[in-house]
């Protein structure tokens, strides 16, 4: 199950990377502050310890043992205080998300990872802005009074149709349709915001969520004492070896006296 966890989040984080084109020749220098990397290096660090705790129980290593122990536990810590910030913020965290996405809509263009979010948001959600798609205007380059080519438009992600060819995506699909009216933008971009469907999303989903991190939580609790017992195990042969081969140096030493 660890292997499958760290494999997800391993596969998240290099797919945000390319998705994001944070490998290209021209971002390749500010891939060590891309927020993805963090979902690489935790994929990492978990199927590192899953492969500890396999390698560790198949061979009787203590060390790998050990290792997985340790990483389980601080993974345990971390799933816990995560669980009961959560809790006692649960009244706030709808705020957060709808303040994150405004500062998301508003640094659309100066942030390529808040971008992302946001286009993996409203695509995902087929929706466009927080409330509603004018939210745009909050935007510097987007709001109607700016100078530039985007002036009074919405991304690509809020388009209905971005791909009008069926293979390239048409970048400039929303333009101009922040001055129409909602009977013609209707028909080219997602009128409504995202943040309803959004919350709608988490709670529908916040019983399966919880219900995922507990039988996570009840899985590692399990590894625990599995890795115990086969440690508990270890040490115990190890001393019957020691028993014995004190024994063995006793027995013609006692042999000798006898004579």
């Amino acid at each position: 199950m660890f292997t499958v966890l760290g494999s997800l989040i391993l596969g998240v984080g290099i797919w945000g990377l390319i998705d994001k084109g944070s490998l290209g020749v021209d971002n390749i220098n500010n891939l060590s502050t891309d927020p993805m990397l963090a979902f690489v290096f935790v994929g990492l660090l978990v199927g590192s310890i899953s492969f500890s705790g396999c390698v560790g129980a198949l061979r009787e290593n203590q060390f790998l043992l050990k290792f997985f122990t340790a990483g389980i536990l601080i993974l345990l810590t971390v799933q816990v205080v995560g669980g009961i910030a959560v809790y006692f913020l649960r009244d706030r965290l709808g705020q957060y998300v709808e303040n994150g996405m405004i500062l998301g809509v508003k640094r659309y263009q100066d942030d390529l990872d808040l971008r992302f979010i946001i286009n993996e948001i409203q695509r995902g959600l087929e929706c466009c802005g927080v409330e509603s798609y004018h939210d745009w205007e909050l935007n510097l380059y987007f709001n109607c009074s700016s100078p530039g080519i985007h002036a009074c438009g919405a991304p690509a992600s809020c388009c209905i149709n971005p791909q009008e060819n069926g293979t390239v995506t048409n970048s400039q699909c929303g333009f101009g349709t922040l001055h129409m009216e909602e009977v013609t933008a209707q028909n080219y971009i997602y009128l409504r915001g995202c943040m309803p469907d959004l919350t709608s999303w988490l709670t529908s989903h916040a019983g399966s969520i919880s219900a995922l991190g507990v039988i996570l939580m009840i899985v590692q609790v399990l590894a625990l004492i599995f890795v115990k017992t086969i440690l508990s195990d270890i040490e115990l042969i190890k001393a019957h070896w020691k028993q014995r081969d004190r024994n063995a140096i006793r027995q013609p030493t006692t042999e000798g006296e006898t004579r």
